[in-house]
């Protein structure tokens, strides 16, 4: 076949973790679940508050939430960070030049 291969698109999924999670989505996810156990431990008398409760899941919520993965992207994460990145960071410009434009008046040299 001389060094023709055909790799498959889902080939990169072999690098991630269970096929879907970098080691940085785990981290993430993984902090958040470690500080809601902390925060139950400290808050387990107040729970029965809903109000307690919701503040007390909400870093293994949003944690989970950024992790979670979607189609057409890999997780909620790298959506967040593509679009940070065309709006803010590496926004372009185009000019447009065409036929159609109007670039002033031009000069008459031969009068």
């Amino acid at each position: 076949m001389e060094n023709n291969y055909l790799i498959p698109a889902n080939s990169n999924r072999g690098k991630l973790i269970l096929g879907y999670f970098r080691g940085i989505d785990l981290a993430i996810f993984g902090t958040g679940a470690g500080i809601t156990l902390i925060l139950i431990l400290a808050f387990q008398g107040m729970l029965t508050n809903w109000m307690v409760a919701v503040g007390v899941l909400a870093p293994v919520a949003v944690t989970g939430f950024l992790v979670i993965p979607i189609p057409y992207q890999h997780n909620v994460l790298v959506l967040l960070t593509c679009i940070y990145k065309y709006f803010f960071v590496n926004r372009q410009r185009y000019y447009w030049k065409g036929w159609c434009n109007n670039y002033g008046e031009e000069e008459a040299t031969n009068k």
